[in-house]
């Protein structure tokens, strides 16, 4: 028979749980959360601003947020709704503090590219297929290059990006839909051109 009472730290806590213990206090907690979120929230920030540095000093205010705005979480939603709602804000203040400073926040910095000529063929037109499919992504308004990274890479669910927006499930749904569409159409007209990555 086995044993059910299992130390603290083995137990497998859900990012609900977690969230909680962090309000009430127990700020070690915060640690598995970053573990369990910061490379996503890094992803979704490098795909927005095409900037690393950029991106890891988003992820720690969005922690620093989670943190200060503890108090706030409820428990009776996702926590993920709640963490990508800080995540939101925490942009969209970078973006009018660097306007008010006049900063450029031209997303185009690319770092160095060498063509790899190790790379097989086949490697080689993914990776510029992808590379094709960014350049589309980053031609697309702030909204809907969001909602795509949202969707598509982050994995949240249509109504998770509805009660962020604070708008209906049929709302976001309709608004992918043209971005997708929107994507697709901006990455043809790129390809017919011939962009060189």
């Amino acid at each position: 028979m086995e044993d059910k009472t299992k130390p603290d730290h083995l137990e497998i806590f859900t990012d609900n749980a977690l969230m909680l213990k962090v309000k009430a206090g127990d700020l070690d907690k915060l640690g598995l959360l970053f573990q369990r979120y910061g490379k996503s929230l890094y992803g979704f920030y490098f795909r927005m601003t095409r900037n690393a540095e950029l991106s890891e000093d988003l992820v720690q205010d969005v922690f620093e947020r989670v943190l200060k705005y503890r108090h706030t979480f409820r428990g009776d939603g996702k926590f993920t709704t709640w963490l990508y709602h800080l995540a939101r804000n925490v942009l969209a203040d970078h973006l009018k503090k660097t306007k008010r400073a006049g900063i450029s926040t031209d997303i185009d910095q690319k770092q160095d590219k060498l063509p790899d000529l190790s790379v097989p063929e086949e490697a080689r037109q993914k990776e510029e297929h992808l590379q094709l499919m960014e350049r589309a992504l980053d031609q697309l308004s702030e909204e809907k290059r969001e909602l795509l990274l949202l969707t598509k890479l982050q994995g949240l669910k249509y109504k998770d990006i509805a009660t962020l927006h604070n708008c209906t499930e049929t709302y976001v749904k309709v608004k992918v839909f043209r971005a997708v569409n929107d994507l697709r159409e901006v990455f043809m007209k790129l390809q017919a051109k011939g962009i060189n990555i």
